[in-house]
């Protein structure tokens, strides 16, 4: 991987930004992703991802921490004990310039021998699992990591609105998937490209199924206004 995403945020945070990200997914056109926006305030945040913060508290594990906003947050602010890991060099150094105490290069399947009272999973963090049929594996992967009485703070969108409907309000779901929320993710960025990844988002109901399969009860939180929704997990 050549850690585009990295590559901007630390850009970014050295005084280097020209451009945007641009993303694109296999069932939707290219898009600028701000890189300001990674670098957002609590106050710039959106009413998901400030509810995550404000539920938050004991020793908190941000998976996928990119900038560190998240974390930044609730370091400085509400005084936790935070672990942030993303599998981005250039988005752990750039969080570590930003002042985030314990960031590491870590993917979080392979994290052993650690618990937190708070996993948080956030800008669709349940997409890490990448396909569904690896949901099982991904949530046990996370409750090793739970204590006994911890949380699990994820959000996800349902992109089922992105498809055409018929005359009745149903969906026309290309055959060939297995799965409408499965979809290749691109990353652009000064003129590279990122050879492509798998991206899930998660319906929630589907997503409570899957909690409910592999030992944890699941809450809707809050919904948000596109579609988007924040979930919380917690071992049943």
């Amino acid at each position: 991987m050549k850690d585009l995403f990295g590559k901007a945020i630390l850009d970014y945070q050295l005084g280097n930004y020209t451009e945007d990200i641009k993303t694109e997914t296999s069932i939707s056109e290219e898009d600028d992703l701000p890189l300001p926006y990674l670098f957002r305030a609590y106050d710039e945040m959106p009413a998901i991802e400030k509810k995550a913060m404000d539920l938050s508290k004991g020793r908190v594990l941000d998976v996928g921490c990119g900038a560190g906003s998240h974390s930044l947050y609730l370091q400085n602010e509400k005084h936790l004990e935070v672990m942030a890991i993303d599998v981005s060099e250039g988005a752990v150094k750039a969080s570590e310039l930003r002042g985030l105490k314990n960031v590491r290069l870590q993917d979080v399947m392979k994290l052993e021998g650690e618990q937190f009272d708070t996993i948080l999973l956030l800008m669709n963090g349940a997409g890490m699992c990448g396909r569904l049929n690896r949901i099982s594996t991904f949530l046990n992967k996370l409750k090793n990591l739970l204590k006994k009485d911890g949380q699990i703070l994820m959000d996800s969108s349902d992109i089922v609105y992105m498809f055409d409907q018929d005359g009745d309000g149903g969906y026309w779901i290309p055959t060939d998937m297995d799965y409408y929320g499965e979809v290749d993710y691109y990353v652009r960025y000064k003129g590279e490209e990122e050879p492509p990844i798998d991206w899930l988002y998660i319906d929630y109901n589907t997503l409570q199924n899957a909690a409910q399969a592999n030992g944890f009860n699941c809450e809707l939180v809050q919904e948000g206004k596109h579609y988007d929704y924040l979930a919380k997990l917690t071992i049943a």
